[in-house]
């Protein structure tokens, strides 16, 4: 998987996601809107052709479609703005031979970590378990992916659900990184209940797959990562790497930190607040670059900002 060049963190390249957040949490110093103006915001993620990230477009470089309608962009900011982030990791059977490549790519993303962000660390199997609590802390992030700990069964949906519940009432941004190389096998949550939390609770989902080989117990077989991550992390914004090689672990695992610091934020103030899921789009005015962001969100009068200022 070719990943491309990697350009600084504070280039502006993103994509990720249309979350509905207050306008303080999105930037440091928001602009200035009437009283009473209710803005929709979306995370974008901006590649080229080979896959880099694009840095330094402007507003007028993007195209943004509610339901199929256009909207005027009245918010654009490019700086890098803090996540609180629940990284969730496949420790099951499967991973035996894999799992100490996976904490040590894991470690890449969490030493990536900017001083303002926030970070849990948890595993699942048969039972899903995660760390106590919120910390900037590196040292004590990484000690804790060393910590995590195996069994059998894959609980990926009762994951992320878990992950969703632990970023409740938390403010600003909020992620969940999850990496799984099978499909789950004992969730008693579903895969649209996720999704239809995740679009409601404004959380993005990124997502890393690996095909991989272990020994079932009789035979040595090939899994596949399910097919429910690129849906989740399509329909939250969230990047998508399905893999074929675990040397590709650690790349990846970069990759997503500086994706994740490098968002372009635009929002646009609806017209219509009729309580339901509208449709999301973003465009590219110039040719040959490809944007990711978050394809729906609720358009619902408690969903949306209103800002005071």
């Amino acid at each position: 998987m070719n990943l491309g060049p990697r350009p600084l963190l504070a280039a502006a390249v993103v994509a990720v996601a249309a979350s509905i957040v207050t306008v303080s949490a999105i930037a440091q110093q928001p602009p200035t809107f009437k009283s009473g103006t209710q803005v929709v915001s979306l995370f974008v993620t901006v590649a080229d052709a080979q896959k880099r990230l694009v840095p330094d477009l402007t507003k007028h470089d993007f195209e943004v479609f509610d339901n199929e309608k256009p909207q005027t962009i009245t918010y654009f900011d490019n700086s890098v703005h803090p996540i609180t982030v629940v990284v969730m990791l496949d420790t099951s059977g499967s991973m035996t031979l894999t799992i100490d490549l996976l904490k040590k790519a894991a470690e890449q993303f969490l030493i990536r970590l900017l001083p303002d962000d926030k970070a849990k660390v948890g595993a699942f199997n048969d039972k899903v378990q995660i760390s106590a609590h919120f910390t900037n802390n590196r040292d004590e992030l990484v000690g804790a992916a060393k910590d995590l700990d195996y069994g059998n069964g894959t609980r990926l949906w009762d994951a992320v659900g878990m992950s969703l519940d632990e970023l409740k009432g938390i403010e600003g941004r909020r992620v969940v990184l999850v990496f799984t190389d099978g499909d789950d096998t004992e969730s008693k949550t579903s895969l649209g209940t996720v999704i239809d939390r995740a679009r409601a609770e404004e959380v993005m989902i990124y997502a890393i797959g690996l095909e991989s080989n272990y020994f079932n117990g009789q035979r040595m077989v090939r899994s596949k990562p399910d097919r429910g991550l690129r849906k989740i992390a399509d329909e939250t914004g969230g990047g998508y790497f399905e893999l074929e090689k675990t040397a590709d672990l650690a790349p990846t695992f970069t990759r997503v930190a500086q994706e994740l610091h490098s968002q372009y934020v635009i929002g646009f103030t609806p017209t219509q607040l009729d309580g339901r899921v509208h449709k999301l789009a973003v465009k590219m005015k110039q040719a040959g670059m490809t944007p990711r962001a978050r394809r729906s969100y609720v358009a619902a009068a408690d969903k949306i900002t209103v800002s005071a200022r």
